[in-house]
């Protein structure tokens, strides 16, 4: 048995979802995928993966030696880059999952201008609002907002966020504008399905007590973005982060109320499972966002451009939970 290429075989398994895809990435046959794997098995004297006709699933001894198989890879990659180039550039495929939202209006760019600078680098990206598993579905990293997840995974923070409350000039210029937050009974207000209370917006006050505040109207969704877009069109107030609502309010289409009453901001972070290396895409790519949202186009006047200075990592030890507006 060839350790490297049956190790290789799984790894590609797991990350795949399906011997047939793992066959195609590696460009031999499913049998010979199937084949290397049963051997792997076999020298280990363990089940690695649980088979089935619709799925393939790790096992827990399967977990633990994938953990260590992703590692084991990524050295010996980077030792092969660094001996040809002598140094280490990043290169190769990069598996990254994002909120929809914040991957359409900001990953995309900043993925085409790091390719630009870096073609060797190739991604592989998952849209979604699920809270996916890094290491059980083998993504390299995760842009997150809020909470980065589980005690496996360490968090690069890159920027900041903050939720606004906001709606269009012509919204405001029939209907009295919201001095305080107890104000947005008398207004439609426009609702966002992943509120963590439903119905409910998260205020704070000048000495910084934090209290919600109950709303309500004919427009709910589950896409930030087209909340705002509605907001845009008169429809109602709006409390969504600047991120999605900034530019709108930077150009006046969109004008910002019940400043004062903001809550806490929230980080953004790259989230990555906390391995004893980190590989050198991910650590370039880390230190790509990090520069380019410094200058992020989404804060609005009055909000902070520059994240804090750059800290260690944060290493999650709080249950799986993250925010889900994107």
């Amino acid at each position: 048995m060839d350790r490297f290429n049956a190790i290789m075989a799984f790894a590609r398994v797991v990350e795949s979802g399906s011997f047939a895809r793992a066959a195609a990435r590696l460009d031999i046959s499913v049998s010979a995928v199937s084949r290397q794997v049963a051997e792997l098995e076999s020298h280990l004297d363990t089940r690695l993966l649980n088979r089935t006709t619709r799925r393939v699933s790790l096992t827990e001894s399967g977990r633990m030696f994938y953990e260590r198989c992703v590692q084991l890879l990524s050295d010996l990659d980077e030792a092969e880059q660094s001996a040809r180039a002598g140094s280490v550039r990043p290169r190769g495929t990069l598996r990254l999952t994002c909120s929809v939202t914040f991957g359409e209006r900001h990953l995309a760019p900043a993925i085409a201008d790091f390719v630009t600078r870096f073609p060797e680098m190739r991604f592989d990206v998952e849209l979604s609002d699920r809270a996916a598993d890094l290491v059980d579905e083998g993504f390299d990293a995760a842009l997150r907002i809020g909470k980065i997840g589980s005690q496996h995974v360490v968090g690069r923070r890159l920027a900041t966020t903050r939720l606004i409350c906001c709606a269009a000039p012509a919204y405001l210029a029939r209907y009295a504008e919201p001095k305080r937050p107890e104000d947005l009974a008398k207004h439609t207000c426009l609702t966002y399905e992943y509120l963590p209370i439903r119905h409910a917006w998260p205020f704070r006050d000048a000495q910084g007590k934090e209290f919600t505040v109950k709303i309500g109207g004919p427009f709910h969704a589950n896409s930030g973005h087209f909340l705002s877009a509605l907001a845009v069109a008169g429809a109602g107030i709006v409390f969504e982060p600047d991120f999605i609502v900034g530019p709108d309010v930077i150009a006046g289409r969109l004008k910002q109320v019940l400043r004062g009453y903001e809550p806490a901001p929230a980080n953004i972070y790259l989230a990555y499972p906390s391995r004893r290396h980190l590989s050198a895409k991910v650590r370039a790519f880390a230190d790509y966002l990090a520069e380019r949202f410094t200058q992020a186009d989404w804060h609005v006047d009055g909000m902070p451009r520059v994240p804090e200075p750059r800290r260690e990592p944060v290493v999650a030890g709080t249950p799986r939970a993250r925010s889900r507006r994107a």
